[in-house]
């Protein structure tokens, strides 16, 4: 699987660079989304920009991203998607439970306002 990471304090970004997000990238982007999770980090934005295909398993893996990041109080955000991609989400009925966004800039700002959000919160209580 060919993808870029870049760090940040409050958010990772990742890159996939591959055209097709199938059962043959799946379990390596699982594996890589668990390991981003288990290092302590709850926000993950994923530009799927590259991806011009998507299958039932590459949905799969999203969800699991959407699950690390909401179990660990963060947020995954997808971004730039295709319209082959969006349509598939839109026809399993996933756009209202992923987070998605056009671009990384947008999804960077949501991110931050996310957490603006909780520290207010937080010093409600």
């Amino acid at each position: 699987m060919k993808f870029t990471i870049d760090k940040h304090e409050k958010y990772i970004l990742l890159k996939l660079n591959e055209s097709k997000l199938n059962s043959l990238i799946t379990p390596q982007l699982k594996s890589e989304l668990i390991l981003i999770n288990t290092e302590g980090q709850r926000n993950m934005i994923l530009d799927l920009s590259q991806v011009k295909f998507a299958d039932s398993s590459g949905l799969s893996s999203l969800l699991v991203g959407h699950r690390l990041c909401k179990n660990a109080s963060g947020s995954f955000i997808l971004t730039g998607l295709n319209d082959a991609v969006a349509r598939l989400i839109t026809i399993s009925q996933l756009e209202s439970v992923l987070t998605i966004v056009p671009s990384c800039e947008e999804a960077i700002d949501h991110i931050f306002m996310e957490e603006i959000e909780k520290e207010l919160k937080k010093e409600m209580r």
